[in-house]
């Protein structure tokens, strides 16, 4: 049941012409997108002129909707990132005492893919299959890598890459006696999930 109308929203005066022009950019009418967001066209309406100031998961369902974020809708300035990371020798810090998967950031934090450099020890982690979801693409810098998806085995040289669906039940390790060292990248965000990914690790 929609709550009764109230005067205008004063406290978020840009959201009302904002919510109007996403529906329009994406070719939705007020019926349709409604609909989508589980409201009555009045209410919808009300929204988009300003009369009724929408809640919390009033916006997270009309962000998801038109494709874009709550801070987009309410008018704020994203923080400017780095689009440069520098980089160094992965192997400044080996023999962590931590398995020895070491990674180093090596993409922009908070976005939707995680970009690492990882190097992989030998005869650790071998075993482990891991399932989450996400995808996943790696690339051997250095040093032979086995990939096993599901039932298949892939053995990996410098130069070659794996790019796979992360629900894929899966397990990497290192072939070579000096382990190997990769380049990886995830959608996993900063979930849990990514620690069940990369194994036991120290960020470099």
């Amino acid at each position: 049941m929609n709550p009764p109308d109230g005067g205008v929203a004063d406290d978020l005066p840009g959201v009302a012409p904002r919510l109007r022009e996403l529906r329009r950019d994406r070719g939705l009418t007020l019926e349709s997108a409604a609909a989508r967001a589980g409201l009555s066209p009045a209410h919808l309406s009300r929204l988009e002129t300003g009369r009724r100031q929408p809640s919390l998961p009033m916006l997270l369902g009309l962000a998801r909707i038109y494709g874009t974020t709550v801070s987009e809708l309410l008018g704020e300035m994203p923080p400017e990132r780095d689009a440069i990371v520098r980089g160094g020798p992965i192997d400044d810090a080996l023999g962590d005492g931590s398995g020895g998967w070491l990674y180093r950031q090596a993409g922009g934090s908070g976005r939707a893919m995680q970009a690492l450099r990882v190097h992989v020890p030998h005869g650790t982690e071998s075993e482990l299959v891991r399932v989450h979801p996400g995808e996943e693409w790696l690339y051997v810098l250095d040093g032979r890598l086995r990939v096993v998806l599901g039932e298949t085995v892939h053995d990996l040289g410098v130069g070659d890459s794996a790019h796979f669906d992360s629900l894929t039940p899966h397990r990497i390790a290192a072939l070579g006696r000096g382990g190997a060292s990769l380049l990886f990248v995830h959608t996993l965000l900063q979930s849990p999930a990514a620690e069940l990914c990369l194994g036991p690790a120290v960020r470099l």
